[in-house]
């Protein structure tokens, strides 16, 4: 390199040119920091969710040999024949693929540990190259850095793309981003298959990304109503969506996925957008000139799929899980992050409601200024997109990565109007102090920093509280070096809590009666009833699930639940140290936070006396 092609060199040319390269730049950069950072989690298998745990569970099985299409995990509940579950093999083929990959390398343990390290990196990259395209399309070429940086700052968006958060969630992001880079193509047929095709994708993996889906279908006819020109992006997304879930149900819907349930893409969604793309297909043909007969068509064929859905789907009107009353009243509605934003402590809302206002309102202000150009609708339609995703978090908290996402491209939007402003001013500590302010402000890393001195919940505070001891037991009844002394006892099926099953089954050898997983409800119910009833009603319970050994984490979230539905109930008694004499205790290490005990079903009720637990001893070497 010369001279003069340093002098010709410019950050903003290359930065254009090369976006690509210097994107996957900053990807491995932030893997590496990642593995880096988390390695401690890779080392002892950390898989902090239930469902995380139960994905590495379901590519274990497909590894060992079950079916493509068989998506029942055998290990919980195996008296009964294992649990539904209503997932698709998508999100397994990455982390079966790292595994065989590195597995002659690191042998299975370490090869299963490092591939949940790193599998759920990969959706990241798409997911910064969706919001990239959005920003070099609509703020400037250059511009995309800011958008990685804008990523960064979205802390709960972030944390779905984790080293071992290996669940579902950050592929559907991923779709979710490229959504948007589609909205925001000027080329509409490619702009509207992006669309089509990433929604397909994201109801192949799971209906939790749905309303986006139906938001953006929404958007791209609504596009069409204000422009006839964009008939080119309506049919492309029309094709692409219906041949897509086409695609997906065939390569990915389960066995128990082609009965007629609503919390999948069973037969009921793929028939209802198969419909929807064929009937936008068929407007985008017809589109007329007139812009009042195009809005009347649409919501023709929005009546038509409401109609139909009602006249055929009548099962599915109601929430998608199809559970009982009794289940969704005493465990479904009181999932933590199914509760709307508002439910939360301000210390949690805040930081994840304020990125997305500050992107709503860059949105805006970027759709006003473009109002005469052609950016101008593809603004609009992210602006519609962020509000949208705003409002999911009234519903509900888990809308917060969603929303954080997507309010990215109008939070760079700002900072690329607003920071240039400081910086022309002439008083130097207007220039340096108000750029870095403003800069922090509109890309939402400002709530970061006050996290620490924002009020928190007041009833977990104080350092030994009730919260406190949650959290501890939490932690402590999830790692790997508490869980492995449990294999002193052969292998068998153990009866513990719901949130317990998926942990238990994938640290130990052992089988468990349930897990948190809806179309199971009698087995949750069950662990309920078992644990809120008498002590006198447990062992039919446990007998019909062949369970020999009942496990507990005192202290652990959900027997908090236990404790406070029936103070009396079994699980209340056991707290306190009232332990049937048909339990038999087995011995852990002093440390344990568990209490494990055999049933006796040899003793007769008529023999059932409450009497205190015996210390736990030392297991013997």
């Amino acid at each position: 390199m010369n001279l003069q092609t340093i002098r010709n060199w410019r950050p903003d040319r290359e930065l254009d040119r090369h976006w690509l390269t210097w994107m996957l730049v900053c990807w491995a950069a932030i893997v590496a920091w990642f593995l880096v950072q988390r390695h401690g989690n890779i080392y002892w298998l950390v898989l902090g969710d239930t469902d995380d745990n139960m994905r590495l569970m379901q590519v274990r099985a497909l590894l060992a040999g079950q079916g493509w299409y068989d998506l029942r995990q055998y290990r919980l509940d195996p008296a009964m024949g294992g649990f539904d579950i209503h997932w698709s093999r998508f999100v397994d083929l990455p982390i079966a693929g790292l595994i065989l990959l590195l597995k002659p390398f690191l042998g299975q343990a370490e090869a299963e540990k490092w591939a949940c390290g790193i599998a759920p990196l990969l959706p990241l990259s798409v997911a910064m190259t969706g919001l990239v395209l959005t920003v070099r399309r609509l703020v400037a070429p250059h511009a995309w850095p800011l958008a990685v940086l804008g990523l960064l700052g979205c802390t709960s968006t972030l944390g779905m793309f984790v080293p071992m958060r290996i669940d579902h969630h950050g592929w559907q992001l991923a779709c979710l981003a490229m959504t948007v880079a589609g909205l925001a193509d000027p080329r509409r047929a490619r702009g509207g298959a992006t669309v089509g095709l990433s929604s397909a994708l994201s109801l192949t993996i799971g209906l939790e990304m749905l309303p986006y889906c139906a938001m953006a279908g929404a958007i791209i006819a609504l596009r069409w109503v204000w422009e006839a020109g964009d008939a080119r992006r309506m049919q492309a997304y029309g094709l692409a969506l219906g041949g897509g879930s086409a695609l997906g149900f065939a390569l990915f819907a389960s066995e128990a996925n082609q009965a007629m349930r609503c919390d999948a893409l069973t037969p009921v969604w793929l028939s209802v957008m198969v419909a929807a793309g064929a009937l936008l297909f068929a407007l985008s043909l017809a589109s007329p000139r007139q812009r009042w007969v195009r809005l009347a068509l649409a919501a023709a064929a929005g009546g038509v799929i409401v109609a139909g859905f009602v006249a055929f789907f009548p099962q599915c009107l109601g929430r998608p899980e199809q559970v009982s009353d009794e289940l969704a009243r005493t465990w479904l509605n009181n999932v933590r992050e199914a509760r709307p934003i508002y439910r939360h402590p301000f210390k949690t809302g805040f930081p994840i409601a304020a990125l997305p206002a500050i992107g709503l309102i860059g949105a805006c202000v970027a759709a006003w200024r473009a109002r005469r150009s052609a950016a101008a609708s593809a603004w609009a339609a992210i602006a519609l997109f962020t509000a949208f995703a705003g409002a999911m978090l009234l519903w509900q908290i888990r809308a917060g990565p969603a929303a954080q996402m997507l309010s990215v491209p109008g939070s760079v939007a700002l900072i690329w109007l607003v920071v240039p402003w400081f910086l022309s001013r002439s008083s130097m500590l207007l220039r340096v102090v108000g750029s870095v302010a403003a800069f922090l402000v509109l890309s939402g890393l400002f709530a970061g920093l006050l996290l620490p001195y924002l009020p928190g919940d007041k009833r977990g505070s104080g350092g030994g509280g009730g919260a406190n001891r949650v959290a501890q037991a939490n932690a402590a009844c999830a790692r790997m070096s508490t869980l492995l002394p449990l294999n002193i006892v052969p292998r068998t099926i153990v009866f513990t809590h719901v949130d317990m099953g998926p942990r238990l089954i994938t640290i130990t050898h052992h089988d468990a009666v349930a897990g948190p997983y809806h179309r199971n409800g009698d087995a949750i119910l069950a662990v309920h009833h078992a644990f809120t009833g008498q002590p006198s009603g447990f062992r039919a319970i446990a007998a019909r699930h062949h369970a020999t050994h009942l496990l507990i984490c005192p202290n652990m979230a959900e027997t908090t639940v236990y404790r406070a539905r029936s103070p009396d109930g079994f699980y209340a008694q056991l707290h306190r140290g009232q332990v049937p004499n048909w339990l038999e205790p087995v011995a852990l290490p002093r440390n344990s936070p568990f209490r494990l005990w055999r049933i006796r079903y040899d003793l007769p009720d008529a023999s059932v006396t409450a009497r205190p637990a015996p210390a736990p001893r030392p297991a013997k070497p």
